[in-house]
């Protein structure tokens, strides 16, 4: 292969990315407008559906390109290579590199800030011995935090305001419920977000798919903390009551840290703690998703060679319609 086949590849590589990730980033700001049609309420849907759609852009562009054009432009393009390099097309890769680089430059961005903000709070932070699966400590300050930071190696930092103002019921049941944030890696998935290489940022359906899925993170993360245990679920409520008490407005952080009210949505927490009725069974519905993503993987997977041909042949169509 040539070094002029390999870049001709690159930059028609990057080039479809764009194209991809641009109509999906549009699609997808539409559907989060219509957020009435999705689930108006966060805890409506479950976090992984919120997640998915705002990396939706930016994946299906890396999965078209990586698993799709590649290869195809591997098993059908000639080595020979004897078209032009066109400017247009230059352009369009370096317009890709460029949303990739702001996605990085913005995923750095906030993990420096969170870096920055969990070193202020070791400072003088203290161990507290609970009994909770990673490290915890206490730091001192006015605001009444309680907050998961770090991604390999997590930590809880907890203000002593409000180790005092909590019972050790409600204390171990704030903890517990951290450590549900944890189990589903939150805070990782909070940083994919802020990196992900594709054009919602610049839109209102970035911040409202990131408000939706925190607020249904918030949920499920109550869930994993009271687990069939209404002790559990009323201490957990009390501790948000009085948590909400002292903080009327819940910090919002954009960095990759996962905060005990970090995601609003207090009052229907509260409500969906207290609500005894038991959680409705599985339905023919619920199941409904993985047989559609059953059947179109199966579908995939007998298209893949003639899907190949066709995206050289739209690859063509797209090299000789550039100005």
């Amino acid at each position: 292969m040539t070094a002029t086949y390999l870049l001709r590849g690159a930059a028609l590589g990057l080039a479809w990315f764009l194209l991809l990730n641009l109509a999906a980033s549009a699609l997808i700001a539409r559907l989060a407008g219509a957020a009435d049609v999705l689930g108006a309420r966060g805890e409506a849907r479950s976090p992984a559906f919120w997640f998915g759609l705002r990396v939706f852009p930016a994946a299906i562009a890396v999965l078209f390109v990586a698993a799709v054009f590649v290869p195809s432009y591997l098993a059908y393009e000639p080595r020979e290579f004897g078209e032009a390099f066109d400017v247009s097309l230059a352009l369009l890769a370096i317009a890709a590199a460029a949303v990739m680089l702001a996605g990085a430059l913005r995923g750095w961005a906030a993990w420096w800030r969170a870096s920055r903000r969990v070193s202020l709070w070791m400072r003088a932070a203290q161990p507290l011995a609970v009994d909770v699966t990673m490290p915890v400590y206490t730091i001192v300050t006015d605001a009444p935090l309680m907050a998961l930071v770090g991604i390999w190696r997590p930590r809880l930092i907890v203000a002593r305001r409000l180790v005092d103002a909590l019972t050790p019921e409600e204390l171990a049941a704030s903890l517990a419920h951290e450590a549900g944030h944890r189990r589903a890696w939150d805070n990782l998935k909070r940083l994919v977000m802020r990196a992900a290489p594709d054009f919602l940022p610049t839109t209102a359906a970035a911040r409202t798919l990131e408000h939706r899925w925190a607020s249904a993170a918030e949920h499920t993360a109550d869930r994993l903390a009271s687990r069939d245990s209404a002790d559990a679920r009323c201490a957990l409520a009390s501790a948000l009551v009085k948590v909400a008490r002292l903080t009327p407005i819940p910090p919002a952080l954009g960095e990759p840290i996962s905060t005990f009210v970090g995601g609003g949505e207090i009052a229907s927490r509260v409500e969906r703690l207290l609500d005894d009725r038991p959680g409705a069974p599985a339905t023919r519905r619920a199941l409904a998703p993985r047989w559609i993503a059953a059947a179109v993987t199966i579908a995939i997977v007998v298209a893949y060679l003639p899907l190949l041909r066709a995206v050289h042949a739209a690859t063509e169509v797209l090299v000789h319609t550039l100005p």
